[in-house]
């Protein structure tokens, strides 16, 4: 277990504790959003702190920003306990994110370079094998980095911050409704290719108001898929 003040190292080089705290919260959400941490499920502070080789008082420290997020909930008594989420607070959350959505490509805008494009063309390209090659978690997971890629067309960052957090809170919901078989799941991949295309061709022609409206459009369309 490394002390809290070292600094840890990857192949990129020296991560400092910011880095550290982040990577260990986004590693844990992600267990979460792609239901290795199921709700309802106990985290053991102990198993935690020693897998990530830290002490248990940063350790705390993340599961207090994932609670503060609505991921997890303290028990007294108990411990640190997965959340679910129920339809009522879907329902919102997905309405509010359909109108932050438009926001993303109209407020401090970042234009799209080549770099960027050729980032959501590799994006389109994972979206497309999947056609061939199904999986759900990978699909979730195209989904997460396709949203945090779009999500950089906004410099905003109280904007960025606030997608992030309901992006998060909701993602685990369709990743349960396809492992239910509530959701075709070939029938979503496809429909999910032609949006990447499309968003693609507005992103070349520097149309990024069409871009906001297709994503508010595949925003209202799944959530009306889920709850059919």
């Amino acid at each position: 277990m490394v002390d809290d003040d070292t600094v840890m190292s990857t192949n990129d080089g020296p991560l400092t504790a910011r880095d550290r705290f982040d990577k260990i919260h986004d590693d844990i959400r992600s267990r979460i959003c792609l239901l290795d941490y199921p709700p309802g499920m106990k985290l053991s502070e102990v198993e935690l702190a020693e897998e990530f080789g830290i002490s248990r008082t940063p350790l705390r420290r993340v599961l207090a920003r994932l609670e503060d997020e609505g991921l997890v909930r303290s028990v007294h008594g108990v411990g640190t306990i997965v959340t679910d989420i129920e339809m009522e607070e879907l329902a919102q959350v997905y309405r509010l994110r359909k109108e932050l959505v438009l926001l993303q490509t109209s407020l401090d805008v970042v234009a799209p370079d080549a770099a960027y494009i050729a980032r959501v063309e590799a994006l389109l390209a994972r979206a497309q094998a999947l056609e061939t090659a199904p999986s759900a978690t990978a699909f979730s997971t195209l989904d997460r980095d396709m949203f945090l890629t779009l999500l950089e067309l906004t410099a905003n960052a109280p904007l960025r911050t606030l997608s992030k957090r309901l992006y998060f809170r909701t993602a685990r919901i369709w990743l349960q409704q396809v492992t239910a078989s509530k959701i075709d799941l070939m029938q979503e991949i496809a429909v999910y290719a032609r949006e990447a295309h499309d968003i693609l061709e507005a992103l070349k022609l520097g149309d990024l108001d069409a871009v906001g409206h297709m994503r508010r459009g595949h925003i209202s369309l799944s959530f009306a898929r889920m709850i059919k």
